[in-house]
């Protein structure tokens, strides 16, 4: 069976400036608004925005606990009735002793540490953060999860509440790239990015976008 799960990430932060991993930070007004208007189409009134929803055919919904996806999530299975299973393993890669702080106090700090990290992120953690090869053996479990509990109920269409890491992650795995690549990625706030799940074979397909034709440009440029 092939399984359809939409990816969105969630909108701008307080601490969008930042590395904020798990911290559990608020969204925004225009965060909000971004992912408003992504799932409920900006040229939709609240009264059509039930039938535009309806139009996606989400059966079911999975998010991060983190607020700034759980609190929009919660909106939209409210908005469509249907039901929102919270995963901590769709939570965003924890960034230990930078957490909460940005690009540019790391480099004026530790330019080195973040150059090695942005390279090669397999082969350099930050401190006390979590490795990539954990980040991805938790997102596989994630995805796992979301696999199995398809297949029980009988859903083909998901919509996954989650963060940038996550997406690229994902879409390093479908597009059969290295994890250093990982960084190359696109994930923009607010958007969706969308995927096809085998769910023998666990194998992923990123359907055909905008994005997609981003990272395949952007890994173009890299080679």
């Amino acid at each position: 069976m092939q399984l359809k799960i939409d990816l969105l990430r969630h909108g701008e932060t307080t601490l969008s400036h930042t590395l904020r991993g798990s911290t559990d930070d608020d969204l925004t007004e225009l965060g909000w608004q971004q992912m408003q208007q992504t799932i409920f189409n900006d040229q939709m009134d609240q009264s059509s925005a039930s039938s535009y929803l309806v139009s996606k055919n989400w059966h079911v919904i999975f998010t991060s606990p983190l607020k700034r996806c759980a609190l929009f999530a919660e909106t939209v299975s409210e908005q469509l009735s249907i039901p929102l299973l919270s995963d901590p393993q769709l939570q965003e890669m924890h960034f230990g002793d930078w957490e909460g702080l940005s690009p540019e106090y790391i480099y004026k700090n530790e330019p080195e540490l973040l150059a090695n990290f942005w390279q090669q992120p397999t082969q350099f953690t930050p401190p006390n953060a979590e490795s990539m090869q954990n980040f991805q053996s938790r997102v596989f479990k994630a995805l796992k999860n979301i696999q199995l509990k398809m297949l029980e109920n009988n859903l083909q269409n998901a919509l996954i509440v989650t963060h940038g890491g996550v997406i690229k992650l994902l879409k390093c795995i479908a597009l059969q790239q290295p994890l250093d690549d990982i960084l190359k990625m696109s994930a923009e706030l607010g958007q969706l990015n969308s995927f096809v799940l085998d769910s023998e074979t666990m194998q992923l397909q990123l359907l055909a976008s905008a994005t997609l034709e981003k990272d395949i440009n952007m890994l173009e440029q890299n080679k």
